[in-house]
């Protein structure tokens, strides 16, 4: 019975490392994972403000995107998202979809 409770005390402390180890780069991931929506969700407002902006300066939507990025220092990191940007009319607030670029 001796034998016994070593072989569990000398198992139980790596078992207890490996378990802090992977619940801690778990936690890890989540907050890359949300700070990734976060950057995602901010270029999304900031391209939607300048739009809004260019429409109250100029009185018609920007054409594109490089439109907003020349005129209005707006910074898109290209390697990082890709946006999608749609016009239909001049004074109808186009559609913006911003997406992570996967890593090649």
């Amino acid at each position: 019975m001796k034998a016994f409770f070593k072989i569990l005390r000398m198992t139980t402390v790596p078992v207890l490392i490996i378990a802090a180890v992977l619940l801690f780069s778990s936690a890890l991931s989540e907050m890359n994972t949300d700070k990734a929506a976060h950057d995602r969700e901010k270029l999304y407002e900031t391209l939607t403000r300048a739009a809004v902006s260019c429409y109250a300066v100029e009185g018609a939507y920007p054409p594109n995107v490089d439109y907003l990025i020349e005129n209005y220092r707006v910074q898109v990191d290209t390697d990082r998202y890709t946006v999608k940007y749609e016009l239909y009319a001049s004074n109808l607030m186009p559609s913006i979809t911003v997406l992570e670029t996967p890593e090649k």
